[in-house]
């Protein structure tokens, strides 16, 4: 009886660290120019992607050099998630757009998706983490 006891506490803390592990998301963004930063978002589901930034599961300003910038998101869980970003070439601190409301700096998605009179939806930009990933961004002005 003692044993099955332990037997069961040994299987469930294993399966706790097994569902506990995380990942590492690196984002490799190309821009046009070293001028400003790179604002880059995490989402992990549609909610919000990608205009409400309120909603990313993470996000922050990275630096520019040799016109390519490097973000790295670490203790991620597997699941599905997508990337937004944006070049704020002004340095801002926001997307700047015109009286149309189009971005009037480069924007960028994972996957490189491409939005149709608009952004590109989540099911496009989205990507699987189930071990570390890369994403290579190409910003689009």
């Amino acid at each position: 009886m003692m044993r099955t006891f332990f037997l069961v506490i040994i299987i469930a803390f294993f399966a706790q660290v097994a569902s506990a592990q995380t990942y590492r998301i690196t984002v490799n963004i190309a821009v046009h120019s070293n001028n400003g930063k790179v604002f880059v978002e995490l989402y992990n589901n549609f909610d919000g992607y990608p205009a409400d930034h309120e909603k990313a599961y993470r996000k922050v300003f990275a630096s520019i050099k040799n016109d390519t910038s490097t973000v790295a998101f670490d203790s991620i869980p597997a699941g599905e998630y997508a990337v937004a970003c944006y070049h704020d070439e002004n340095d801002n601190g926001k997307l700047d757009v015109n009286f149309l409301g189009i971005p009037a700096e480069g924007v960028g998605a994972s996957n490189n998706a491409k939005g149709f009179l608009g952004p590109p939806s989540f099911k496009n930009a989205k990507f699987s983490v189930s071990g570390d990933v890369t994403q290579n961004i190409e910003i689009r002005y």
